[in-house]
């Protein structure tokens, strides 16, 4: 399933507010939490990432996998937690919003 504009961010993020993870695994991640139905392709995640980095919402350090590869690891800053933290709520502001259009309130 497509993302909305604007959710990849929020939900790497919200992914690395978890610990540090390389890219590869932000994606896993993102995919098993939402139980396969978001599926984030590397075109996408890479640039949101370096675009992230480039706000100071997150930091990138070269590191090995437990794969023992190298891979670029990004940690969340504590700028990227004040971000998340305004994203959630206009995530569940605009949840809501949409809510009651598709499910109005009885007129009665």
């Amino acid at each position: 399933m497509a993302l909305l504009p604007g959710t990849l961010d929020m939900l790497i993020l919200r992914t690395l507010q978890w610990g540090p993870q390389h890219g590869y695994a932000i994606a896993q991640t993102i995919r098993a939490q939402s139980s396969d139905v978001l599926q984030v392709e590397a075109g996408s995640l890479y640039p949101a990432l370096q675009r992230l980095a480039k706000n100071k919402w997150v930091t990138a350090r070269w590191d090995q996998t437990e794969a023992n590869q190298r891979a670029k690891f990004y940690t969340l800053t504590p700028e990227g937690k004040r971000q998340l933290l305004r994203e959630e709520s206009q995530w569940t502001e605009l949840v809501t919003a949409i809510s009651r259009v598709m499910k109005p309130a009885s007129k009665e």
